[in-house]
C-alpha cells in the first residue's frame, strides 16, 4: 500500500478498529499478564489462497507499540499454502494479545477478497475483458478491500462518488431520461472526467450512444442482448457488463466482448482466508 496515503487514511481507520475492540482496556490480557514480558508468535496460514494486507497486519501492532517487530515472509498477491508460516511477531506480549484479533480481521478479510478475485480473474484469462470491483464494500473498509482486489489480479472501478460520473437508473429517473442525464453531466462535470451510464435495454443503449456517453454499462442483460448492444455501440464507447456477476456465471460472458465486467461479489461475497496467530511464548 502507499506509505503516504496510509498515514493519512489507513492509520486513522486502524485506530478506530482498535478503539472498537478496546474501549477501555483488554481486561483478559491485563488479568493474565500484569507487566511487560517480551514474547513472540507465528502467523500461520491454514488454507491455500492469495495473501493481501500484510502491511496492515503489521501496522496494527506498530500502532499499539512502535517497538513491536513483525518479520514478514510473504508478499501481497503471493500464493500461500496451508501450514505456511507467513510472519513472526515479536514484542510486548500484552500488545500481541490485544492486537491479535484486529490484525487478523484485516488480514483474513483482505486475503479472502484477493483469493476470490484471483479465482474470478483467472476465468477471464485469454479475453480482453478486465475485472472490476464496485462500491459494494464494507463501511470504513473500502481502502482495504479495493487494495485487496488489486492484489488478487482485479482492477478498481471508481473509488467513491467524488471519483467519477456514473449515471444509474435512479439518476436517469431524476433527470428525466438517458439523454437529459448525460447532457446535464457534460454541462456540470469537469471535461477531464469520463461519463458512464447504466442501461437496461437496447433503446437506452442507442440513446446513450447518441448522447455521447464515454462508457456504457450493460446492466443485467442476457449474453445475446449484450452482443446486440455491442453491435449498436460499434466502438463509439467503452462497454461494461454488470449485474449479479459471480465466479459461477462469469464464463457466460467470455465471448461477448465487453471491455470490463464489474462484480460486487468480489467484496461483498468473498469468504475470509483462514489465518491464525499461534505458538505465542515468552522469550
Amino acid at each position: 500500500m502507499n506509505p503516504i496515503t496510509d498515514k493519512l487514511n489507513v492509520d486513522n481507520l486502524i485506530l478506530l478498529a482498535l478503539q472498537e475492540d478496546i474501549s477501555s482496556e483488554d481486561v483478559t490480557t491485563n488479568s493474565v499478564m500484569r507487566e511487560y514480558q517480551k514474547g513472540t508468535a507465528q502467523l500461520i496460514c491454514k488454507q491455500d489462497g492469495i495473501v493481501a494486507g500484510m502491511d496492515v497486519f503489521k501496522r496494527v501492532f506498530e500502532l499499539l507499540d512502535e517497538n513491536t517487530e513483525v518479520s514478514i515472509y510473504v508478499k501481497d498477491g503471493q500464493e500461500v499454502k496451508n501450514g505456511q508460516i507467513m510472519a513472526d511477531v515479536t514484542g510486548d506480549i500484552r500488545v500481541l494479545l490485544s492486537g491479535e484479533r484486529t490484525a487478523l480481521n484485516y488480514l483474513q478479510r483482505m486475503s479472502g477478497i484477493a483469493t476470490y478475485t484471483n479465482r474470478v480473474a483467472k476465468l477471464l484469462e485469454g479475453s480482453k475483458t478486465k475485472l472490476l470491483d464496485t462500491r459494494k464494500t464494507t463501511p470504513n473498509m473500502r481502502i482495504f478491500e479495493k487494495y485487496a482486489v488489486r492484489a488478487g489480479g482485479g482492477y478498481n472501478h471508481r473509488y467513491n462518488l467524488s471519483d467519477g460520473v456514473l449515471i444509474k437508473d435512479n439518476h436517469i429517473g431524476a433527470a428525466g431520461g438517458v439523454r437529459k442525464a448525460i447532457e446535464m453531466a457534460k454541462e456540470y462535470a469537469p471535461f477531464v472526467r469520463k461519463i458512464e451510464v447504466e442501461v437496461e435495454n437496447l433503446d437506452m443503449v442507442r440513446e446513450a450512444v447518441e448522447a455521447g456517453a464515454d462508457i456504457i454499462m450493460l446492466d443485467n442483460m442476457s449474453p445475446e442482448m449484450m452482443k446486440d448492444a455491442i453491435e449498436i455501440i460499434d466502438g463509439r464507447a467503452e462497454t461494461e457488463c454488470s449485474g449479479n456477476v459471480t465466479k459461477e456465471n462469469i464464463q457466460k460472458i467470455l465471448d461477448v466482448g465487453v471491455d470490463y465486467v464489474s462484480s460486487g461479489a468480489l467484496t461483498h461475497s468473498a469468504p475470509i482466508l483462514d489465518i491464525s496467530l499461534k505458538n505465542l511464548h515468552a522469550i
